[in-house]
């Protein structure tokens, strides 16, 4: 069975971003940048929310044309366009030109058949609502959280109640020259 791994950037209080969704409070870095494209190499396959879904394709599926693209950015656009997306929908259509196809029903079934097909990793990114879903249903099998040096306040927020505790598993740990902390969980079952 593959795996899904979650990639998400929080502030030291747990927020994904501010209460309109707004991402300023992250401090972007090439150093991380490179690290994530480094880590999303294990899959093959993406999953977003719609939003996060937006968010990244209106940037990554073009970013690799900027003419100061760095080589972060030029990795990450080109794992991007070459990966398999599913969006959690109910608004959006499929887009077969960017290899995206829409999950609108019973997202814990439709994933669990997706991590049944053969094939490399599923990388999550983000998507608070969509994760808190999947985590309902302990079908994330690896965390990698950012946690950045800001404090939001409010925001929204990565982890809501659960029906059941996840016991993790810290396996690693790298932290970055802006202040970041990235932790590797791997779920224990």
């Amino acid at each position: 069975m593959r795996k899904l791994v979650l990639i998400v950037h929080t502030s030291l209080d747990g927020f994904v971003a501010g209460t309109k969704g707004e991402l300023d409070g992250f401090v972007a870095s090439e150093e991380n940048l490179q690290f994530v494209t480094e880590l999303s190499s294990s899959g093959d396959t993406a999953l977003f929310g719609r939003s996060s879904h937006q968010m990244m394709n209106s940037y990554w599926a073009t970013a690799y044309k900027l003419p100061d693209a760095t080589k972060g950015t030029l990795a990450y656009s080109t794992w991007y366009n070459s990966v398999q997306k599913f969006v959690v929908s109910k608004s959006l259509k499929p887009d077969l030109l960017t290899k995206t196809q829409v999950i609108s029903n019973d997202i814990a079934g439709e994933v669990t058949k997706i991590k049944n097909q053969p094939g490399k990793d599923i990388i999550i990114f983000g998507s608070p609502s969509v994760v808190q879903e999947l985590m309902k249903h302990n079908l994330i099998d690896e965390y990698w959280v950012f946690i950045n040096p800001a404090i939001f306040g409010k925001g929204i927020a990565l982890f809501t109640a659960l029906p059941d505790k996840i016991t993790l598993k810290l396996t690693a740990t790298k932290s970055f020259v802006n202040g970041e902390v990235a932790l590797h969980y791997v779920v224990e079952r």
